[in-house]
């Protein structure tokens, strides 16, 4: 059985677990140590048996607690080459073992997981998402995205789970107390994505085939809960698409364990 969780998902915080009965990983941890572990216990996981974490890409949301957990458990981190210049002075020293590079468009294999990652558009040095692949099923994780493309949506297509960013509200953006720079930024091709476009990709993958959704990486300040989901049930009503019949969709908890899937 496969089994998917967002631990954390935020600008405050990012961690995912993801794993099968021989092999456990995280992708991100970009809380502290004991945040990460609390999490794990309340779905009922173990911390030494995780056997890696992925990295998206050097943030402070995304890497914070990366280096402590992999000292602590002596377990192997993998990113980009990019990713490990940018994070390095976060982590902290990681055993020369455990530093593993890897590189975008070029899977790999952690016991029976296989791993694909893929390109990301965002203001980082190597950003990129990941195809988890395990017993036949497939998750993709998908944040940190500034558009939407044609070759993010192949990679989406045939997911069992798509995990999607519905970063912010782009009116509560607008007027909200951001500087204008960072506005900016979060709305360009390499910053976040917002609703809409999180509701339409949605649409179109259920008429694909995807059957649950995850909506993820909202905004503290230009989002809730409640507006990212009823923006992607209306566009998927317009396209025909019932939610709950046709597909599961539902949005990942800043600070609070969410829902363990198994696939």
């Amino acid at each position: 059985m496969v089994k998917f969780c967002s631990l954390f998902s935020g600008s405050s915080g990012n961690c995912l677990f993801f794993g099968t009965e021989q092999t456990k990983i995280l992708i991100d941890a970009g809380l502290s140590r004991k945040a990460i572990f609390n999490a794990l216990e309340q779905i009922d996981q173990k911390p030494d048996q995780l056997k890696g974490i992925l990295l998206t890409h050097e943030h402070n949301d995304h890497v914070r607690g990366a280096g402590i957990l992999s000292r602590t458990l002596d377990i192997p981190i993998y990113a980009t080459e990019g990713t490990w210049k940018g994070c390095m002075p976060v982590l902290g020293e990681i055993d020369e073992k455990n530093m593993v590079c890897i590189e975008a468009d070029k899977p790999f294999e952690i016991d029976d997981l296989c791993i694909q990652p893929y390109r990301t558009p965002h203001d980082a040095n190597d950003p990129v998402g990941y195809c988890l692949l395990a017993e036949d099923k497939k998750t993709v994780v998908a944040t940190d995205i500034g558009k939407m493309t044609r070759a993010l949506l192949k990679w989406f297509e045939k997911s069992d789970l798509l995990f999607l960013e519905s970063n912010h509200d782009i009116e509560m953006l607008k007027i909200g107390s951001y500087p204008q720079k960072l506005k900016n930024r979060i709305l360009g091709d390499k910053g976040h994505l917002c609703n809409e476009v999180a509701a339409k990709t949605v649409a179109y993958m259920v008429k694909t085939g995807v059957t649950r959704v995850v909506l993820g990486h909202l905004s503290e300040k230009n989002n809730f809960k409640e507006l990212a989901y009823i923006t992607a049930v209306n566009e998927m009503k317009k396209e025909g698409i019932l939610p709950g019949r046709d597909a599961t969709v539902e949005v990942a908890d800043r600070y609070a364990v969410g829902t363990l899937y198994d696939l």
